[in-house]
């Protein structure tokens, strides 16, 4: 089980990261007057997909303290990596951001790094 209680915290992170990605881009450029910016924040908070953004945090957070039950700290916390690199190659998908050399790179050296830290 702990694996799976390991992959929802990954999911619930992955989907968090997405959703608010995605909405704060259709929202539109940070406003320069502070009262405009409390408002464009206030609309962010009150969207229902950055609340369900918010929610998965939560739930990321519920199911890495059972993923912690079940695994030492120092095995599982490198997992958590994981979420940067499928939020690079979703990135690409669903944003259209550039995959460069270099996040290439930098997505090998992570997955490199939790193979050697989970042997």
């Amino acid at each position: 089980m702990g694996y799976v209680y390991l992959g929802l915290t990954i999911l619930f992170t992955v989907y968090g990261q997405l959703i608010i990605k995605s909405q704060v881009s259709a929202a539109g450029e940070f406003p320069p007057d502070t009262g405009d910016k409390i408002a464009f924040l206030a609309r962010l908070l009150l969207n229902p997909l950055v609340i369900t953004g918010f929610i998965a945090a939560f739930l990321a957070s519920l199911t890495w303290m059972m993923t912690l039950t079940q695994f030492e700290l120092s095995y599982a916390y490198p997992f958590q990596s994981l979420s940067f690199v499928i939020v690079v190659f979703l990135s690409v998908l669903i944003f259209s951001e550039p995959l460069t050399l270099t996040k290439l790179l930098g997505t090998g050296v992570i997955l490199v790094g939790l193979f050697i830290l989970s042997r």
